[in-house]
């Protein structure tokens, strides 16, 4: 009896003609340029160091586009928005020690927000490994254990042998639902060595599906078929399974109305009559979704921002459809459907029957005036202006990389994205230095829309290096640095947990942005919030990169978590 699995594809003539006689000159490093080519990567991040020199060497005989950061941690921000944008996998080659240690916290952000990245570090040379000391440049006694706690999976080569298999393995689980990054390391001299092996061609790293059980599906559609005031929380999850047209099919059906959290932005559209928009941190908005008798919670774990800082405690039944095992049932106890979101949307899409409520529309209306009450009432008519103002310079389909800035925290819940997968922060990880570094990655991606990144003047100094990357590759990327002359966001929570005199750690002299990015060749203007629109838009439909600076001090607005 023969079983599928028992087939195998015999090579044809030629196959074998060409693994009989490989090209001379290749060694491990060309193996690995050799095997991401044949998983279908187009495009490398990364920066050389010592011991990778042998996959850089082999980068020249590749067809792979490779794009040079300055900080390893930037070009793992770049990757990290490569893998949001196009939902591939996105290659991050770094070298030992040091640089493999300086893209943590990026990659901290990539596992928290699910972003598919492939990091391949190099390691000192079989004669250094397990744990001596050999006193190699930049060794480590276990490099892996520095990502074991921050990425998906590790994998690691002891030889040239080893390559293919392990590099298509990290490929295969970092696309494999919840996405995220992965983490391979191959010594200097497996990199270096010549080898004599068959050229890669294509490899097979097929994701593994996970589609929700039907008994748990069919529970959760008889309580949404049958609730009297179903809503919906979407999260990241919808976004990245492509899933939004499905939560809004399911919606329209259920008439049920949708907050988006800060990953979801854009997962439903922001004036459709049932959007909630995403005010989550916002004291009416968690009284509306904590009155729901059912509530369908899609792509999200309800940590903390999602869950106004901890504070929501629903009262009726929850439905928490979630990839991310961990975050089953982690902060509220649901009925839990561990799956991708976008195949357990689609179960529900079967088995739900349409709901007639001609309230929703109107509750939700109520809801969105009493947040637009609240925001009137505290005085900050310059924060809204200025974010309407980065709306309409910035076109509907161009996408956005904010940094963790004060500009960003009022974007989380009062800008509209125009669409999924166009409003990406850092609030996965929550670390300073994304916007800019994510953007390059984004306009890589993409180089037909102009990109922008937002950050403050603190958040700034950590990726201004990448000024030079920006004009190096000519990347079409805008970037709006808002100056407040310190950190604004925790200025503002010393100031209330501490008093005024307690600022000092939070205020920064800095550069003169303009005069800094003219001297890496970049274009600057210095705007005011009343000539921000026009100089911002001036920026993004200029092609190339620019830098607008804007001089002011923005507020968020009162805490709403409280009862």
């Amino acid at each position: 009896m023969t079983h599928d699995h028992d087939l195998v594809l015999r090579p044809t003539p030629a196959q074998t003609e060409a693994a009989l006689n490989p090209p001379a000159g290749r060694t491990g490093g060309d193996l690995v340029v050799e095997t991401l080519g044949g998983l279908g990567a187009t495009t490398v991040f990364g920066l050389p160091g010592q011991h990778a020199l042998g996959v850089f060497d082999a980068l020249r005989r590749s067809d792979l586009r490779y794009v040079g950061l300055r900080v390893e941690n930037n070009a793992a921000f770049a990757a990290d928005a490569y893998g949001r944008v196009t939902g591939e996998a996105a290659p991050l080659l770094l070298s030992t020690g040091p640089g493999a240690l300086t893209a943590l916290p990026a990659l901290q952000e990539a596992a928290a927000a699910s972003a598919p990245v492939l990091a391949i570090g190099s390691q000192v040379p079989t004669a250094g490994l397990g744990g001596g000391r050999r006193g190699y440049l930049h060794e480590l006694p276990d490099q892996a254990a520095s990502f074991r706690g921050v990425v998906k999976s590790v994998h690691t080569v002891r030889a040239a042998s080893q390559i293919p298999s392990a590099i298509t393995a990290a490929w295969q689980s970092a696309l494999t639902v919840p996405h995220g990054p992965v983490w391979v390391e191959i010594p200097q001299d497996v990199l270096d060595a010549p080898t004599s092996l068959p050229v890669v061609t294509a490899m097979d790293a097929t994701p593994d599906e996970l589609p929700p059980r039907p008994e748990l599906t069919a529970l959760a559609a008889h309580w949404l078929t049958h609730a009297e005031r179903p809503a919906i929380i979407a999260g990241g999850g919808v976004i990245r399974s492509d899933a939004s047209g499905k939560l809004r099919k399911l919606a329209e059906l259920l008439r049920a109305p949708v907050v988006t959290t800060p990953g979801g932005k854009g997962a439903f559209p922001w004036t459709h009559p049932l959007s909630l928009r995403s005010w989550l941190e916002d004291r009416h908005t968690t009284d509306f979704l904590e009155d729901a008798d059912v509530l369908l919670v899609v792509g999200s774990g309800l940590g903390e921002l999602s869950s106004n800082y901890h504070t929501f405690a629903p009262r009726g039944r929850v439905v928490q459809i979630e990839a991310d095992l961990g975050k089953l049932e982690s902060n509220h106890p649901a009925l839990g459907i561990h799956a991708d979101a976008r195949l357990a949307l689609q179960a529900l899409l079967e088995t739900v029957e349409p709901r007639e409520d001609a309230t929703a529309p109107e509750r939700v209306r109520v809801l969105l005036s009493q947040v637009a009450e609240r925001i009137a009432s505290q005085d900050l008519a310059l924060e809204q202006e200025v974010l309407a103002s980065v709306r309409r310079a910035l076109p509907e389909d161009a996408p956005s990389f904010w940094d963790m800035t004060i500009l960003a925290y009022w974007a989380w819940s009062a800008f509209d994205a125009k669409g999924p997968n166009q409003l990406h922060s850092a609030q996965g990880a929550g670390g300073l230095g994304y916007g800019l570094p994510a953007a390059l990655g984004a306009a890589v991606a993409d180089p037909t829309r102009p990109v922008l990144a937002v950050s403050g003047d603190g958040g700034a100094l950590y990726s201004v290096a990448e000024l030079a990357t920006a004009r190096q590759y000519d990347l079409d990327v805008t970037w709006l640095i808002v100056d407040d002359g310190g950190y604004g966001i925790l200025r503002q929570y010393m100031t209330e947990a501490h008093g005024e005199s307690a600022t000092a750690a939070t205020d920064l002299t800095g550069p003169d942005f303009v005069a800094l990015a003219e001297s890496f060749g970049v274009p600057g203007v210095r705007t005011t919030p009343e000539t921000l629109e026009r100089d911002l838009a001036a920026a993004l439909t200029t092609p190339g990169p620019s830098v607008v600076v804007l001089p002011a001090v923005l507020r968020m607005f009162a805490p709403t978590h409280g009862q």
